[in-house]
């Protein structure tokens, strides 16, 4: 910790908490993730572990960075390129009205970003605008893998069903699926695509049972031949819903392109297997139409005047805290 000066408080989870701070050696900005070790006796948790050796594998514009990981006393610091905003404050903002170029562009970063995951045998396990951040260039990158894991060669063991925000948790999931592919992760994206053109979460449920209800009723009830897997999975006539017949993407999205309706209804779909791959959703004619998805139209994190002199009032203090240090040194 002696290369990092505490500069402020970026946020606060079940985990642990996440700091802005100063790397004294690099001079720039960065994250540190503090994560409180439960029981010591056992050492590191195997999840913080899997997190680190799943991100050491990861080098992407479009996922972040994990710069250096270590323990000190009852907790364990990771270290991440500091990024400013996020795509969850961008959608939230009231004052930033997201073009279709912006969707299309931000919905591209995290297509590639995810291709890549993917192809490194990897699943996220829990996207969602939240956990998608923005550099101070306006690059989205994928973040906290905190849920991540690597896909297993054998297809017959089980993974946990309890994972992924319930708003883009994908429907077999919310049926206790034990057995599912990293098209999981491709129902997130459909419902973050959702989001960006609709400016709202497309399934809002406050349950599993709610979250259901929604799904259904935007999509319609399940058969055999939209879900052949659906009664194999666990939770299946545990309870029962209404028939519902569904209303059309079009209702769904208003004023959104043809183009935008065709990708997000070849993703958000009850079968698993046919949900479009994230390396075909980046194929899609959604993207090579115009308006073409450009970097240029990416939102930049403006810092106000406040947080200018609030900056320089840091600056003034890593500054003081580097001379001192160097005075001790000399001594």
């Amino acid at each position: 910790m002696d290369k990092y000066l505490i500069t402020g408080k970026i946020g606060e989870g079940a985990h642990g908490v996440v700091l802005k701070a100063y790397d004294i050696v690099a001079e720039k900005n960065v994250a540190l993730k503090r994560l409180l070790l439960k029981n010591i006796k056992n050492g590191i948790s195997t999840s913080i572990i899997r997190e680190i050796k799943i991100l050491q594998q990861l080098k992407h514009c479009n996922v972040i960075e994990l710069l250096d990981a270590f323990p000190i006393g009852l907790d364990f610091i990771m270290v991440f390129e500091y990024m400013p905003t996020g795509l969850w404050e961008i959608i939230k903002d009231n004052e930033i009205s997201l073009t279709s170029v912006q969707v299309k562009t931000y919905t591209k970063m995290i297509l590639e970003g995810v291709a890549y995951i993917h192809g490194k045998n990897i699943i996220h396990r829990d996207l969602k605008p939240a956990n998608l951040l923005i550099n101070e260039k306006g690059i989205l990158k994928i973040a906290d893998f905190g849920l991540g894991r690597l896909m297993w060669k054998n297809k017959l063991r089980p993974y946990s069903h309890q994972i992924a925000t319930r708003w883009y948790r994908a429907p077999e999931l919310l049926y206790g699926a034990r057995y599912y592919t990293s098209a999981i992760d491709m129902w997130s994206i459909g419902c973050i695509f959702g989001e960006l053109l609709n400016k709202s979460p497309l399934f809002p449920g406050e349950t599993d049972i709610e979250q259901l209800v929604i799904v259904l009723k935007y999509l319609g009830s399940p058969t055999p031949e939209t879900w052949p897997e659906l009664s194999t999975l666990p939770d299946f006539n545990k309870i029962t819903f209404p028939y519902h017949k569904g209303i059309t993407w079009e209702d769904i999205i208003e004023d959104a392109e043809d183009e935008a309706i065709d990708l997000i209804s070849k993703i958000l779909i009850y079968n698993s297997s046919n949900r479009l791959t994230a390396n075909e959703a980046l194929h899609h004619l959604y993207f090579h139409t115009k308006p073409y998805p450009s970097l240029q139209s990416v939102i930049k994190p403006i810092n106000s005047h406040r947080n200018e002199i609030k900056q320089k009032e840091i600056d003034t203090n890593i500054q003081a805290t580097v001379l001192f240090e160097n005075l001790l040194t000399i001594a």
